[in-house]
C-alpha cells in the first residue's frame, strides 16, 4: 500500500496588520499617548465615540506623576506651580499616530485651600457634570495618597459617580506613593480602600519603584479593548492640537 504524505495545511496565515496588532502591549500602547486638546468648559470638549478614561484626585495626590509614568513622557501632564489654580480638562490620545482608539482625560486637582470658594464651587460643578454626563466615559481613575486616605471631597466624588459605576462604569483607586509605606502599611491601606471603592478596583502604585505600573496599564487596556470588540471599528478623527494647560499634580 502506497503511503501518502499529509496534505499541506490550508489554514490562512495571519496578515501583517493582524500580526502587528497582536504585538501591541499595554505598556507600548500607553507610550503612544500625545496631547489632543484642552477645555475650560464641558461644552468645549469635542464629542467623541472612543473610550475615555478620566484621571481625578486631590491636588498633590500624584496624578500628573502617575500619568507621566504610565506613558513614559515626563511632561505630558504637568503640575501647575500654583496648585489648584488651573481649571482645564486636558485630553490625551492613545493609539498609533493618526488613529485614536482611547482617550485619557486629566482633570484638575481639587481641594486646594488657597483657591477662592466660588472658584472651587464652579469647578466642582463642571467636573461633576463631566463625570455624570460625558457619554464616552468608560472608566474613572481616582488618585489617593494612602498616607492620608480618602477625604471628604473624595467621598463626595464617589457619591457623584456611584450611579454610573453601578451601571457598569469602570472605577479604579490608585494608591500613589506606595514606596513611602511599609509592607504592612500597604496591606492595611489596600484593605481600607477596597472597602471604600464601592465595587471598584484598588492598586498600589509607585512611580519611583515602578510598582503597579504594568498592572494599571493592563487594566486600562482591558477597559478600552473589551473582548469581542470589532477590530474594524472606524478610528476617531483627532481635533486640531492646542497647547495643554498645566494641571495640579
Amino acid at each position: 500500500m502506497t503511503a501518502h504524505s499529509p496534505a499541506p495545511s490550508s489554514a490562512p496565515k495571519p496578515s501583517a496588520p493582524a500580526q502587528a496588532a497582536s504585538a501591541v502591549t499595554p505598556m507600548g500602547w500607553m507610550h503612544t499617548a500625545r496631547f489632543l486638546t484642552t477645555a475650560a468648559q464641558l461644552h468645549h470638549l469635542p464629542a467623541m465615540d472612543t473610550p475615555e478614561i478620566a484621571f481625578v484626585g486631590r491636588s498633590n495626590a500624584g496624578k500628573s506623576t502617575c500619568i507621566n509614568t504610565l506613558t513614559q513622557k515626563k511632561q505630558l501632564a504637568f503640575a501647575s506651580k500654583k496648585p489648584g489654580r488651573t481649571q482645564h480638562i486636558n485630553l490625551f490620545a492613545l493609539g498609533k499616530q493618526g488613529v485614536t482608539d482611547a482617550v485619557l482625560a486629566d482633570l484638575p486637582g481639587y481641594g486646594y485651600a488657597a483657591v477662592a470658594k466660588m472658584d472651587k464651587l464652579r469647578w466642582q460643578q463642571v467636573m461633576a457634570n463631566y463625570l455624570v454626563s460625558r457619554e464616552n466615559l468608560t472608566g474613572i481613575v481616582m488618585m489617593c495618597d494612602p498616607r492620608h486616605g480618602l477625604t471628604e471631597l473624595d467621598d463626595i466624588l464617589l457619591e457623584v459617580i456611584r450611579p454610573r459605576v453601578e451601571q457598569g462604569l469602570k472605577f479604579l483607586i490608585i494608591l500613589t506613593k506606595a514606596d513611602k509605606l511599609t509592607r504592612s502599611e500597604q496591606a492595611k491601606a489596600l484593605s481600607i480602600a477596597r472597602l471604600q471603592a464601592g465595587g471598584g478596583e484598588v492598586k498600589l502604585f509607585s512611580a519611583l519603584k515602578k510598582q503597579g505600573v504594568d498592572e494599571v496599564a493592563q487594566l486600562l487596556w482591558d477597559w478600552t479593548h473589551p473582548a469581542g470588540a470589532a477590530a474594524s471599528a472606524a478610528p476617531a478623527a483627532e481635533p486640531p492640537e492646542e497647547e495643554p494647560e498645566a494641571l495640579d499634580e
